[in-house]
């Protein structure tokens, strides 16, 4: 299921380029909103499945020290083929759902970096790297924790504004404008994704929540 969330996610970003501005007039201090969206077009037939022959990605395990939880947290980090640090790149942060870590795209089935790997081979994504953090902003981060981390979840803002984003801003060659940062998640990372994403307008272009959770 995660897949198809990741799918739609690059199906959104490929469509908003065409996406017509609402019309929204006014009826005795109601909104009445006309939107026009372009057909939801579905992923092709093998878009999670590795290829050979095409140049591959990798994924880097980091450490960041995060100045709002007072530890050190991790994430990983997609990078695409043939990355070169002469080069700048956008960022997407990808956040897990409740029962996840930073592990849960990568190595749970998601499966992005092949998603990504695939993505790149057919010229159909703009360079970009994808970072996964663990989107519980306490000490103890670990899965454990379930459904008793709905207040660490909240705070992840502070811990990825604050810490994360500055973290992969100086050790990665990134866009750092947010024309060229996103943010999008499943389940709980939805619900966080639409929450810090379009309260810090100002740090974040894009936004995508999948099955969004009413959290945070």
């Amino acid at each position: 299921m995660k897949k198809v969330f990741f799918a739609a996610l690059f199906s959104v970003s490929l469509m908003t380029a065409n996406a017509q501005e609402p019309n929204i007039p006014m009826f005795g201090g109601r909104q009445n909103i006309d939107v026009k969206f372009d057909e939801y077009k579905a992923a092709p037939q093998g878009f999670d499945q590795e290829r050979a022959g095409i140049a591959k990605g990798t994924v880097k395990l980091i450490e960041y020290q995060s100045e709002s939880v007072g530890t050190t947290r991790k994430a990983n980090v997609y990078l695409p083929p043939k990355y070169d640090a002469k080069k700048k790149y956008s960022v997407l942060y990808l956040l897990h759902g409740i029962g996840g870590d930073e592990n849960e795209w990568y190595k749970d089935g998601g499966v992005p970096n092949i998603i990504m790997d695939n993505l790149y081979a057919d010229g159909k994504v703009a360079d970009m790297i994808v970072v996964m953090p663990n989107g519980r902003a306490q000490k103890d981060d670990s899965r454990a924790g379930g459904m008793g981390s709905f207040r660490a979840f909240g705070d992840f803002d502070k811990d990825l504004i604050g810490s994360l984003i500055p973290y992969i801003e100086k050790n990665f060659s990134v866009y750092t404008d947010k024309n060229h940062r996103a943010i999008a998640g499943l389940s709980m990372g939805g619900g966080q994704s639409l929450n810090f994403g379009l309260g810090h307008m100002d740090v974040f272009a894009y936004v995508g929540g999948f099955s969004s959770a009413p959290n945070t």
